[in-house]
């Protein structure tokens, strides 16, 4: 055995040096160190020595089969390195040649007139701020009450330090007609974060899990884009009709929803005013209503029913 493990190296680590491409190279290794190659033959039969010739033959096999994978990887690399120098030589820049000389495009004017849009604000008087619209004490006086607790982002803007997490429940004043979901009195509840990294997955994740602590274990919620002036993008949560489950009904307007809140990113021109640089902080808010709130909560039908007063009512809570 010991000749033949000897005639195995000499004619493998011979057919190593002279390989050309990577495809003998890979016959070669099959021949030799293949799982049916010579070598790996020949150690099968290590079982027929007899134990006092094993020790030295098993160490003996174990120097062959190390040289024969030292050459197999030697020539692998050779060729790898033959091979670069053949791709460099093909791929060189020859740089007296004169260049082409490079156009530059132009804005497509489609692109320059979507950036002039997304630059634009609803300026004073712009129809989009209709409704929004409140109540004035009187004509001449520039005292209203306010129409929803956004003001009150700026103020912990203006007072507090970042990061901020703020709620802020206030009463609100709009100019709506009364019936079962509507009241030109109401409350809402705004929220506040500005944080680094803060992210709209933050804020929807944020806003299902106090709609499961309010309403309970799978409430079903439902996001649509909306359009609030101090926030981009933003967004409406609805969350399904307590009293018909989405089916439709006169408290739902046979919508099956109904919404509790808006939210939104605040815009990074709202950081700017208030000196937070938008590059490093981010931040969401929300705005929910109380009553609504209420609604779902105790499975209330009609909103009015909280603003009568009637005893026989609130003495059920």
């Amino acid at each position: 055995m010991k000749e033949q493990l000897a005639k195995i190296r000499a004619e493998a680590l011979s057919a190593f040096e002279g390989v050309k491409d990577a495809a003998a190279l890979d016959e070669l290794r099959v021949k030799y160190l293949g799982k049916k190659g010579e070598l790996t033959s020949l150690l099968k039969q290590m079982g027929r020595l007899s134990a006092e010739e094993r020790p030295a033959m098993g160490q003996l096999a174990n120097e062959v089969r190390a040289a024969l994978e030292g050459a197999l990887e030697g020539a692998s690399k050779k060729m790898e390195a033959a091979a670069m120098e053949l791709r460099l030589k093909a791929e060189a820049v020859d740089v007296t040649i004169p260049g082409k000389a490079v156009q530059v495009g132009r804005r497509h004017p489609m692109n320059t007139a979507l950036d002039e849009i997304k630059e634009l604000n609803a300026g004073e008087g712009h129809p989009s701020r209709d409704w929004s619209d409140t109540f004035y004490f009187d004509q001449d006086s520039r005292v209203m009450l306010r129409s929803q607790t956004s003001p009150m982002q700026v103020r912990a803007m203006d007072s507090m330090e970042l990061p901020i997490r703020i709620i802020a429940p206030g009463r609100v004043y709009r100019k709506d007609e009364v019936d079962a979901t509507h009241s030109p009195m109401f409350h809402q509840v705004e929220g506040m974060v500005i944080d680094k990294g803060v992210t709209m997955a933050d804020l929807k994740g944020t806003l299902n899990l106090l709609a499961e602590q309010l309403f309970g274990a799978g409430t079903v919620t439902r996001f649509r884009p909306h359009h609030f002036p101090f926030t981009e993008p933003s967004c409406e949560m609805d969350v399904q009709c307590h009293k018909c489950g989405g089916a439709g009904c006169p408290t739902c307007k046979g919508e099956g929803w109904i919404e509790l809140l808006g939210a939104g990113m605040i815009h990074p021109r709202v950081l700017e005013m208030a000196g937070i640089d938008p590059e490093v902080w981010s931040g969401w808010a929300f705005g929910m209503g109380l009553e609504r709130t209420a609604l779902r909560r105790f499975k209330i039908f009609d909103l009015r029913l909280i603003f009568e007063n009637d005893m026989r009512f609130l003495e059920q809570f």
